[in-house]
């Protein structure tokens, strides 16, 4: 009798003939296909906040390989259709399967004969249903996304998504830690959609810039280089490469017990 653990329940070879393993996959003899239980390289926060004429969104650069600051290079803001800016947070391999779907569902309608430009609003709504559909499937897309834009009446369109498919709209945003940290700076500035209707578009980037600083300072899978996007009628302005301004770790000299200090 095979007493080896993987022969267990099965009838015996030499008696019934070799076991049926072609329900397998032939590219898998060790057992049926498995999804991703949990992110393993993951980026932070996306922040957005709307003004009058548009939407502000901003992300770090650094994608972490669980604790490790790995990548810090990584983009998390996509330009998509021309019109509108996607910010992902969560799993960067899971962002960057979502980033060819648009990509391609991008293409495809620019050779459309319909005569059809994808707006965010269209763009959220894919995504969601994309989202909620893996859900379903049991093998979630690890991330949170914020689609920011212009809707069907060139209003400013914030809105996000997550790995359960839920949607939510709001004149300011945030994912990760940014939730907890950026949120309560950015519902100073626009607590509702008529703040954010009185809102400039300097007033809105210093916002921004200043909950960037925080999180860089708070959170401790944060960066200071980050990307950010200023969306409006007249297109988009995207930066990928922006420093935060006056942020320094001097002021930790001060702090008594801090380093070699003796006094």
């Amino acid at each position: 009798m095979n007493h080896l653990p993987q022969a267990w329940g099965r009838p015996r070879d030499d008696v019934y003939g070799p076991y049926d393993s072609s329900y397998l996959q032939s590219n898998q003899s060790h057992g049926p296909t498995q999804h991703t239980q949990s992110p393993v390289v993951t980026g932070t926060s996306v922040i957005a906040l709307k003004f009058k004429d548009g939407v502000v969104i901003a992300a770090d650069n650094l994608a972490s390989y669980g604790s490790l600051a790995r990548f810090t290079d990584v983009k998390r803001l996509r330009k998509f259709a021309g019109t509108s800016i996607v910010g992902f947070g969560g799993d960067v391999s899971d962002m960057q399967y979502l980033d060819r779907l648009l990509n391609s569902l991008d293409i495809e309608e620019a050779y459309s004969t319909a005569g059809h430009t994808l707006n965010a609003k269209n763009l959220h709504t894919f995504l969601s249903k994309v989202l909620y559909k893996r859900r379903t499937d049991f093998n979630p897309l690890w991330n949170q996304v914020l689609v920011a834009g212009l809707d069907d009446d060139s209003k400013p369109f914030l809105a996000s998504a997550d790995l359960l498919g839920t949607t939510f709209s709001a004149p300011s945003l945030a994912t990760g830690f940014g939730a907890h940290l950026a949120q309560p700076l950015l519902r100073k500035v626009a607590g509702d959609e008529e703040a954010a209707a009185k809102l400039t578009k300097e007033q809105a980037i210093e916002a921004v810039k200043e909950s960037m600083k925080v999180l860089f300072y708070r959170d401790a899978r944060s960066l200071d280089k980050y990307s950010i996007a200023v969306i409006t009628k007249d297109g988009i302005e995207l930066k990928e490469d922006e420093k935060l301004e006056n942020q320094s770790w001097a002021f930790a000299d001060q702090i008594r017990g801090y380093g070699t200090q003796i006094n």
